[in-house]
């Protein structure tokens, strides 16, 4: 039998688990994305997918071929190929591409600058201002170090 004070303690500690920063976040990624891919597919559905006939993509729908008592209709695995790809474009072009500009603009830190290069005989990662490889005991130039940004 579970005590009063055992469902109280069970009871805060559901509420911490469900309460966490982390659990929420994740309802809410997987609402939005279940939203999102709802518009997506609309789109792909509704937009680009009539506009692959102006292309003559053809709809592939009735292909399909006997394999004894069974019916391989491989016509609908191509449409679902042709989908994906419309799925993957929409997303790429209207999605990461947009999301990647604007990142872009909106970074203020320097682009990191290396502080190694690879040695042209053994391809050994070693510093820039080395002038012997350190794994194949080759001589190479030393590379002059950059200026610090002000």
């Amino acid at each position: 039998m579970v005590t009063a004070e055992e469902k109280k303690g069970l009871l805060k500690e559901f509420q911490a688990f469900v309460l966490r920063g982390n659990v929420i976040d994740l309802a809410v990624g997987v609402v939005i994305g279940g939203a999102f891919g709802l518009v997506i597919s609309s789109l792909v559905e509704n937009v680009l997918t009539p506009l692959t006939g102006i292309f003559r993509v053809p709809d592939f729908r009735s292909l399909a071929v006997e394999v004894g008592p069974a019916t391989l209709s491989y016509g609908l695995f191509l449409n679902a190929v042709i989908s994906f790809l419309l799925v993957s474009a929409a997303i790429f072009f209207l999605v990461v591409k947009p999301v990647n500009k604007l990142n872009e603009r909106r970074r203020t830190e320097p682009d990191v600058v290396s502080t190694t290069r690879d040695c042209p005989q053994c391809l050994s990662s070693i510093p820039n201002a080395a002038s012997l490889c350190a794994f194949c005991t080759s001589e190479v130039q030393p590379l002059p170090e950059p200026a610090p940004e002000s």
